[in-house]
C-alpha cells in the first residue's frame, strides 16, 4: 500500500526519558563530524533519497550549516561499517525558536539503502537523542508520511504527532491506519 506524502512534525515533551542505551550490531561504530565531512553527509542523504543529487544535498548542507562547523563536530554523527565506510548519519541538533521555545531537534537521519533493514536505525537515532538530552528537555523532528517505517521507530522513542493543520490531521489519520502503533491511538 502506498501512502500519500504529507510533511509531518513530531514532538517529545520529555526527551530525557527516551531510551538511548541501544547497542549497535557487531562491526559498526560511530564517528563524529569533522571538517570536510559535508561531502560524506551529502553522499548518504542523496543515496537515501532525501535529495535528487549529491550537489543538491551539498547546497542544502552549506545553506543550513555553513557557519556551524564547531556545533557539527559534536552534534552530527556518522554510522560506519567495519570497513570504515560511513553508511548512515543523524544529528542531535536544536531550534532556537520552535513555536516560541528552544528545543532539541532530531535532524537529518538517513541510512544508505543497502544498509536499511539491518537494525541500524534505532542506534543511529539513539546516538542523536543522547546528544539532545544533554541540552534539552523537549525535542522535535520533521519528516514525511512516506517515511512511515522511520515514524514507527520515532514513536517507539516517545515522539508524538504535533498537529498544525487539517493536512496534518489527515496525515496522522493515514499513519494511524498504516502503522497501528499504540502511540497513535
Amino acid at each position: 500500500m502506498t501512502i500519500k506524502r504529507y510533511r509531518v512534525i513530531m514532538i517529545h515533551d520529555d526527551i530525557k526519558q527516551s531510551k538511548v542505551d541501544i547497542s549497535l550490531p557487531e562491526g559498526y561504530y560511530f564517528a563524529k563530524f569533522k571538517s570536510g565531512d559535508e561531502s560524506v553527509w551529502a553522499d548518504i542523504e542523496a543515496a537515501a533519497g532525501e535529495f535528487q543529487t549529491k550537489d543538491d544535498a551539498l547546497k542544502r548542507f552549506h545553506d543550513e550549516f555553513g557557519s556551524f562547523e564547531l556545533q557539527l563536530q559534536s552534534r552530527c554523527f556518522f554510522l560506519c561499517n567495519s570497513d570504515g565506510e560511513p553508511v548512515g548519519t543523524s544529528m542531535g541538533w536544536y531550534d532556537n525558536d520552535f513555536n516560541g521555545e528552544k528545543l532539541g531537534r532530531l535532524h537529518w537521519v538517513a541510512i544508505k539503502p543497502e544498509y536499511q533493514g539491518k537494525r541500524l536505525g534505532k542506534p543511529l537515532v539513539a546516538m542523536a537523542v543522547k546528544r539532545i538530552q544533554e541540552f534539552h528537555d523537549k525535542a522535535y523532528l520533521t519528516t514525511q508520511t512516506t517515511s512511515w517505517k522511520a515514524i514507527n521507530m520515532y514513536l517507539d522513542f516517545g515522539f508524538r504527532p504535533f498537529y498544525t493543520s487539517e493536512d496534518c490531521k489527515a496525515a496522522w489519520g493515514l499513519l494511524a491506519e498504516k502503522l497501528k502503533h499504540p502511540g497513535l491511538e
